[in-house]
């Protein structure tokens, strides 16, 4: 896929997230769209490594 078609509908994941009131679309659209634009902003990776790195910390310390 293209990196403008990409960044295209990770856009469109991430605007209808925001409306995620209404029926169809979801808050569940947010995630998905900062993982599609992960692949080509480099910003957004960093978030995504964060969040990675965060939530594998956390379900290790409390496993034990």
């Amino acid at each position: 896929m293209p990196r403008i078609l990409r960044v295209i509908v990770g856009i469109l994941l991430l605007l209808g997230g925001i409306l995620g009131f209404l029926p169809i679309l979801g808050f569940w659209m947010i995630p998905l769209g900062l993982m599609v634009l992960s692949y080509d902003l480099p910003i957004v990776r960093r978030w995504r490594r964060r969040l990675e790195v965060w939530w594998g910390r956390r379900r290790r310390d409390g496993a034990t």
